[in-house]
């Protein structure tokens, strides 16, 4: 379970992302509309939202990946960051260990493998290993450690326990809390976990299309108009706040009384 330390007020943080006023349209429908937030160092952000609201097209934004229509997206200078997708699909049909995939883009020693293999709680053997049959859970604490490699001050993950068991999960989230505990790095992530949301972020913010409500957990739990956006699992998170608008379906917003 995320448990982060108590930190400074995000006014004395450094600030290592910062979000203004980013639009974007996607096939002329809006996708993401004058989102504005900051990251700050060390913190933990968590990203909730309904299917296709625009979440894992923010986290591309920040990454660089797709161009905003307008707004700004600043980033410290010589900010690292590390990015952790759901999934990574590789062929099969190519030949590849465990090593190998860790030293695609950049050669390391068996010292820092070895290093970074423990940091993510995986046994140096794996290096190995083909990386076709490793569990879900396995090949995420590869992903990790991939990532790890590069020294990152910013972490990004989308649903990173997607289709782990919930002994899998809760490991994973031990295993992020331990990194921002002792990297201090800041960690950036979309989940539908409703125990990492409430009580592993320092802050929330709820997308859909835009921010409808943001803060801490506490803060967010404790709005009017609480209601499910992800049915009744309890593994799902039941993420409650007031609507004020309505969402239509060319993407526009509609504001209520």
């Amino acid at each position: 379970m995320l448990k982060p330390d108590t930190f400074m007020s995000e006014q004395q943080q450094e600030i290592l992302v910062n979000l203004e006023d980013v639009c974007l349209s996607l096939n002329h429908v809006r996708v993401l509309e004058n989102i504005t937030f900051d990251i700050p160092a060390g913190q933990i952000v968590t990203l909730i939202g309904p299917n296709g609201a625009g979440k894992t097209t923010l986290l591309k934004v920040i990454l660089g990946i797709v161009r905003p229509d307008s707004g700004r997206v600043w980033k410290k200078s010589g900010l690292k960051i590390g990015y952790v997708p759901q999934k990574l699909h590789l062929p099969r049909s190519i030949a590849l260990t465990v090593k190998r995939f860790l030293c695609l883009d950049t050669s390391y020693d068996d010292r820092e493998l070895v290093g970074v293999l423990n940091q993510t709680g995986l046994a140096p053997e794996i290096l190995q290993r083909s990386i076709h049959p490793l569990s879900g859970g396995e090949m995420q604490r590869v992903m990790l450690a991939r990532t790890l490699l590069k020294q990152p001050d910013l972490l990004v993950l989308d649903e990173p326990v997607q289709g782990l068991d919930p002994v899998g999960e809760e490991q994973f989230y031990a295993l992020l809390n331990e990194l921002n505990q002792t990297k201090k790095c800041a960690i950036l992530m979309v989940s539908h976990d409703l125990h990492v949301v409430m009580a592993g972020s320092n802050r929330v913010l709820c997308i859909n299309r835009h921010i409808c409500c943001s803060g801490h957990p506490d803060e967010i739990e404790s709005l009017p108009g609480y209601r499910t956006l992800y049915g009744e699992k309890s593994a799902l998170a039941v993420y409650r706040h007031h609507h004020d608008h309505l969402h239509l379906p060319d993407g526009s917003i509609q504001y209520v009384d």
